[in-house]
């Protein structure tokens, strides 16, 4: 029987050298993206590596709860129909925006970063629980150090900075991976965060050369900002990825959870204002209430 491996944001950069090797040790990958060229190149990459299991690109655009709904529907209807096992999800999205955007009147890093996973997350918990032992993982990043720590509201007050707004919303997604898997520790279903470090990928190149994603403080300095961010983004997507497939597959994780794998594949402490209670019961007020999982 098949053991199965879902990637959102799968047909390129880290996305895909994860599903890459995730295929690699044995699971029959879903890609999800939104382009179906990307999900078709995506598909015949992974094939060109003779995996156990040929892969398959789903579209959906990670941006609309609604399509995330309505994934995890299709999802879970096809693993209920052939009695397949979800093994491992890895919530690979994710975005960066030099000016804010609005997604249904929600600013859109807070909703791809974290509504989004937290939704398709929590929409397949059952199949994840009926295929367990099983894993999620969630793919974090060191801009959780730069973020606002109030979740009060979607959006701090002040302006718009675009990386220091990503790091929120990935502080808030990790608040939510230690909370789930504190949640769901016992029952089978373990949850890891991943930090890839960085790489060159579509979200990097270009976004990262704007001085608008920053405070007007850090403006003053970009020149040097600028290379640190250089520097931090110019490895291959292929190194940045094993994070993600030790979480999805090393032996040596059976049986834990609520572990952070950092950027040399290893574990790593969790960044600590993220398991506050304060920050915690925000976190999971504000998830439950922009991100519920019946449409209105």
């Amino acid at each position: 029987m098949r053991q199965h491996a879902i990637v959102t944001a799968g047909t390129g950069g880290i996305g895909l050298e994860t599903a890459v090797g995730l295929a690699a040790h044995g699971f029959a990958v879903t890609v999800v993206g939104r382009d179906g060229g990307r999900g078709a190149r995506a598909v015949e990459r992974i094939a060109a590596t003779a995996p156990a299991h040929p892969a398959r690109f789903l579209p959906a655009d990670l941006s609309s709860l609604d399509e995330v709904r309505a994934l995890a529907a299709r999802v879970a209807a096809e693993h209920a129909g052939s009695g397949e096992p979800l093994k491992v999800l890895v919530n690979n999205v994710g975005a960066m925006f030099a000016e804010r955007r609005d997604v249904g009147g929600v600013e859109a890093s807070f909703v791809v970063n974290h509504l989004s996973p937290y939704l398709l997350t929590e929409l397949l918990l059952p199949t994840l629980s009926a295929g367990a032992p099983s894993r999620i993982v969630n793919v974090t990043s060191g801009a959780v150090g730069v973020a606002r720590r109030v979740f009060d509201a979607v959006e701090p007050p002040g302006g718009y900075y675009g990386f220091h707004w990503y790091g929120r919303a990935k502080l808030a997604n990790l608040v939510y991976t230690l909370d789930l898997a504190a949640r769901l520790d016992g029952s089978g279903v373990s949850v890891f965060a991943a930090d890839p470090g960085g790489a060159a990928t579509d979200m990097t190149t270009g976004t990262m050369d704007d001085p608008r994603i920053v405070s007007p403080g850090l403006r003053l300095l970009w020149p040097l900002v600028r290379r640190r961010f250089a520097r931090s983004t110019a490895g291959p997507a292929s190194v940045a990825a094993v994070p993600s497939i030790v979480a999805g597959t090393a032996a040596a994780l059976e049986g834990r959870t609520g572990v952070v794998i950092g950027a040399a594949g290893e574990p790593v402490p969790p960044f600590k204002p993220a398991t506050r209670p304060g920050v915690v019961a925000a976190v999971r007020r504000l998830s439950e209430r922009h991100a519920p999982l019946t449409a209105a």
